[in-house]
């Protein structure tokens, strides 16, 4: 259960305390660089979570995704994989300032060399970068860059990382770009990923689709439910401060 307490953190040069969901969610991150952003909020709650499902969070950033999932879903624990150490401390002293440290193991490593047991896992969650590696400009920001590029991995490296993890009909769940959406429906099924719902993201009435989102069972069977269209922030009540996506990759 999370405590009631709030211990106090150190907090590095360059980072802040925010406050979400009422008080209910503190994040310590990046004052002026790599802050989370939608896509983590709209994840989280496009995931479906069984009573006591260990969760894994490929590429956890500061572990907004892993906090909101324990403090709204009856998950069992959950691990946090983080290639950059800026974020792996973020993400694991984000764990203890919210209680959840008992629930939610941080862990500095690659996504090629998944330090966690195989097949011990029934969720796999990630918010992967959206961009081929040379696809448009790369930031000079190295977190920023990570978390738009596939600068570290590509998403075959994320795909084989979930199914290697994942136990069987254990589930993906993953945010997109619209316009990479081929891309990676046809990517799932060669790692016997199966897509089984589809959500997609419209920023308003008037626009074209922004983001997809996805949730694949491993081992499934053929067929996909398309879920009504979620429009703007999709009625989230965390409201995600100004910044870049929340998510790096391994």
């Amino acid at each position: 259960m999370k405590s009631s307490r709030s211990p106090k953190i150190k907090l590095r040069p360059g980072e802040s305390i925010d406050d979400f969901m009422e008080g209910r969610l503190r994040l310590i991150q990046s004052k002026y660089g790599y802050r989370f952003s939608i896509d983590a909020v709209l994840l989280s709650q496009f995931v479906t979570i069984k009573p006591q499902d260990v969760v894994v969070d490929i590429g956890t950033g500061c572990g907004v995704i892993l906090l909101i999932l324990l403090l709204t879903k009856q998950v069992g624990h959950t691990f946090g994989l983080e290639i950059q150490k800026e974020l792996a401390s973020q993400a694991a002293r984000n764990a203890v300032l919210n209680g959840f440290q008992d629930k939610m193991e941080v862990i500095s490593g690659d996504i090629k060399y998944p330090p966690i047991k195989e097949k011990s896992a029934d969720v796999i969650i990630c918010n992967p970068p959206y961009r081929k590696i040379k696809s448009g400009r790369i930031n000079p920001d190295s977190r920023r860059a990570i978390a738009k590029h596939e600068i570290l991995a590509s998403l075959d490296d994320i795909l084989s990382a979930a199914a290697h993890l994942l136990k069987k009909k254990g589930r993906l769940a993953l945010i997109y770009s619209s316009d990479r959406l081929i891309d990676i429906l046809a990517h799932l099924r060669r790692f016997n990923l199966e897509p089984k719902r589809l959500q997609i993201n419209y920023p308003d009435l008037e626009s074209g689709a922004k983001l997809s989102l996805i949730e694949a069972i491993l081992g499934g069977k053929p067929g996909l439910e398309i879920c009504p269209p979620l429009l703007g922030q999709g009625g989230q009540s965390l409201t995600a401060p100004p910044g870049n996506r929340n998510s790096t990759v391994l």
